[in-house]
């Protein structure tokens, strides 16, 4: 209940349906060098999780060229920014938290010498510090990745995403046939109004029986 009421604007998580401790997520970027990007993750709770010391681990399926997150594995710098996980301080939404700020970071020089060298690409940290141009090239590099892979689904991943198919098309010229503008000002392909979920299961019904709902030509 807590997750779901605090977790980050634009970040999505899913439970397996065969382990209680894993979860599939997506980030969506809004904003920022990586804005567009919509990265995929796991979230893993260890056996252990509720003990003092044991961090959850966080890993892009997704590539991710950024200073926070490895290069080979995808995993995200948790045991890096919370060396000293505690369950009764730190909660799955503050990892989450951490995950999605790792995204918007405008400068290291906040981070001290030690902790810089902690993190786990620093091929990114170097040319975030030496070349701007050169980062952003390659950040846009993987949020076009990103989107191109957006329909590639892991195997048993509870988090799908799927392409548009026909069956959308039929219901969107339904809803537009059913509730589009009518009068002076209304406009016969935009849906008018408030539409109730009652209407919409309705309508989804009728096109499952085969209604006919197709849009007169112009």
């Amino acid at each position: 209940k807590h997750l779901k009421q605090h977790c980050p604007g634009g970040v999505y998580l899913v439970p397996s349906f065969n382990d209680l401790r894993l979860f599939h997520g997506v980030i969506f970027v809004r904003r920022g060098a990586f804005t567009n990007g919509i990265f995929k993750f796991t979230l893993q709770c260890p056996p252990k999780y509720n003990n003092v010391g044991t961090h959850p681990i966080v890993s892009f399926s997704s590539y991710v060229y950024n200073p926070h997150v490895h290069p080979g594995t995808g995993e995200v710098d948790i045991p890096v920014a919370y060396p000293q996980w505690d369950p009764s301080k730190h909660f799955l939404v503050t990892v989450l938290t951490y995950m999605k700020r790792i995204f918007y970071v405008k400068d290291y020089r906040d981070l001290s010498p030690k902790e810089q060298r902690l993190l786990p690409n620093q091929e990114a940290l170097r040319l975030f510090q030496t070349d701007q141009e050169g980062y952003r090239r390659r950040v846009l590099e993987c949020v076009r990745e990103s989107q191109r892979s957006v329909y590639l689904n892991d195997p048993g991943c509870t988090l799908q995403f799927s392409e548009e198919t026909a069956v959308h098309e039929i219901l969107r010229d339904a809803m537009k046939k059913k509730f589009g503008g009518s009068g002076a000002g209304g406009n016969a392909d935009e849906v008018s109004g408030v539409v109730t979920r009652e209407e919409t299961l309705e309508l989804i019904g009728e096109v499952a029986h085969g209604a006919d709902f197709s849009v007169p030509k112009k």
